[in-house]
Order: structure tokens, then sequence, then C-alpha cells
């Protein structure tokens, strides 16, 4: 199992740079941020002191979106990268929460982030792609790889990462949820005449590492709050009660209330109060290493190729050293 580390770019970057470095000298593989322009410092821009400051980390947004930059801008900024310090990016993508909405905008639909997921891909690696209509290709480009990974909740998305994508982000993480999702996407991979084992399965998730639960808890909530944005998108679709989605992802968004985007992803966010302790304890890892290390292998059985830890809480340097220490040789053996 692979291991990443998810931060927010805020100022300054510098801070940034050095929890990544902390995170691939403690056996980190991947490096990956948000990407919401408003909200946070330009990541691509950090992206580029990262790869120079560190000799293996893949890096990439967790996620972008087909909206807030034009696709070919999007390919030729991971190509320049990839061609700077060595085919070392992943192009993680969806739909756009916080990125569009903070913006005035909706969210992308599944038709536009289908398209775009295979013209970003091919141009990126040197492929003429059309965009608005007219052939592009970039021309400088030699030997680019760019996977493109989608995240994703719902039945069309998940059939649609399926479909095109070459990974698949899912944010929580819980296993019976994390089962049905994946077996969604492997399914519609075979339709599609796909290689189901070919698609990375990425889960990311808080991950808190002490014994003092409560306190855990409350550092973590905020991760209930931001994906109930997406499940509230699901249940104004399909109802509260549909086969198409798991009941144990929608029922806990009875209470919710609105959302402030200026807390988002934060610890303390006050939008996140109608979250439970049980969907906590469910969308999130904690409590001493061992725990992480018995939920962690019970993913990995499930097919999970990496686990993504969003560090948005007041021990960012004790998770990165504990699981650097402890938590990643014990998934290794």
């Amino acid at each position: 199992m692979h291991f990443g580390l998810v931060l927010q770019t805020d100022p300054p970057a510098s801070r940034v740079v050095s929890l990544m470095k902390r995170a691939e000298r403690n056996g980190f593989d991947y490096g990956w941020t948000f990407d919401s322009a408003v909200l946070w410092q330009e990541p691509f821009v950090i992206y580029s002191r990262i790869l120079a400051e560190t000799e293996r980390l893949t890096v990439g947004p967790m996620v972008t979106n087909p909206g807030t930059r034009t696709w070919e801008v999007t390919a030729s900024t991971f190509a320049t990268l990839n061609d700077m310090y060595g085919n070392r990016t992943v192009c993680g993508i969806g739909r756009g929460d916080s990125a569009m909405r903070v913006a005035g905008r909706r969210p992308n639909t599944l038709a536009r982030l289908g398209e775009a997921i295979e013209v970003i891909r091919d141009l990126a690696e040197g492929r003429e792609a059309a965009v608005d209509g007219n052939p592009v290709r970039i021309p400088w480009i030699k030997d680019g790889r760019l996977p493109v990974w989608m995240a994703a909740y719902g039945p069309k998305a998940l059939a649609l990462a399926g479909r095109k994508a070459d990974g698949f982000i899912l944010q929580l993480a819980d296993p019976y949820l994390t089962e049905w999702m994946v077996k969604s996407v492997r399914d519609a991979a075979a339709a599609a005449g796909r290689d189901p084992d070919a698609i990375t399965i990425c889960v990311a998730a808080p991950a808190y590492v002490g014994d003092d639960l409560a306190h855990a808890r409350d550092q973590c909530r905020w991760f209930g709050g931001m994906v109930g944005n997406h499940v509230a998108d699901l249940v104004a679709r399909y109802g509260e009660h549909s086969d198409l989605v798991p009941e144990a992802l929608t029922s806990y968004i009875k209470s919710r209330h609105g959302y402030d985007y200026s807390h988002h992803g934060r610890a303390g966010n006050p939008s996140a109060d109608f979250v439970p302790d049980e969907i906590v304890d469910r969308f999130c890892l904690l409590g001493p290493p061992e725990a992480h290390i018995e939920k962690l292998r019970a993913l990995r059985d499930l097919g999970v190729d990496q686990f993504a830890v969003y560090n948005m809480h007041d021990a960012r340097e004790r998770v990165i050293d504990t699981y650097g220490e402890q938590i990643i040789p014990a998934l290794d053996e």
C-alpha cells in the first residue's frame, strides 16, 4: 500500500513544502493539495517547489476540476512539471465543490468532466485532442505521462470513473462504503472492456493518532461536513432512500443546515456540528497506531492501493512521524 499526504495550500507556502519533505522522509509516496483558487494559494506554483526539494514524491491536486482552468492550460502545466522533474505528477479531478461554488458557479456536469479527463490526459501526454471543437496538440511534449484519477461518490460518477479514469479517489475510509464503491467502479470498467484491476484505488481521509478519541473526533469532524456537501447533492438527485446510493452514506445529513466555505476543510468548522461521532469514526482513522494499522489492512484487503492522509488538525507533524515510524512499516510487511 502506498501513502499520500493531503494539505491545504495556506500561506506560507514554505510550510506546505516543509511538511511534504517531512512526509517523503517518513515513507510517503504522494503529496496532494486542495485546489480552490479563492480559498488557498495556487497549488501548481507550490508543486514546482515541492518537486525541486524532494526526490521521489509524486504531486497533484485532490482535486482540480474542468471549470476553473481551460483544459490545455491544465495539461500544459502538468506537462511542464513533468518535463522539469520527470513525470512525477498525477491529476486528481472531480466536478468541483469549493472551487466552483465559492466563485459563484455550479459544479461541472459529469459529461463535461468525462470529456475533460480524456482531453487533459491526451494533451499532457503529447497527443492531439479536440478543445472546444478545435484540434490541439502541445508540440514540445516528449515522453509525457499523466495518470488522471477521478473523485466520485454517486452511481453515475462511479460508473464514469470506471469507464475513463486511471484511478478512483474515494474521500472517506469506511470499509463498507469502500467495498460498495470500488465494486461499482470495477464493474463499470469491466463493462467498458477495461481491466478493472488496472484502476488505482485511493482512499483519502483524516488520520489522527492518539488515545483521546473525543479530541481526535473534534479535530476531524470537519471531514463529515465536507463529504456532506457531496452527499447533499446525491440526496437532491436520488432522494433520501434509493437503491442507487447506500443509506450508510446518506442518512447522517438529515440535520445538515447549510455550509460556510470560509471554514472549509478546517478543524472546528461550525458547519460540521451535525456530524455524529459514529460518522467521524467510520469515515476517518482515529486512535492509537494499532487501530490505524487494523483499519488500513482491512482497506488494503478491499483493493485499496493508496491511503492519503488528510492532515488538517493540530497534530500534523506527529501524525506524519508516527505513520513513518510505525504504521507504514507495518503495512509494508
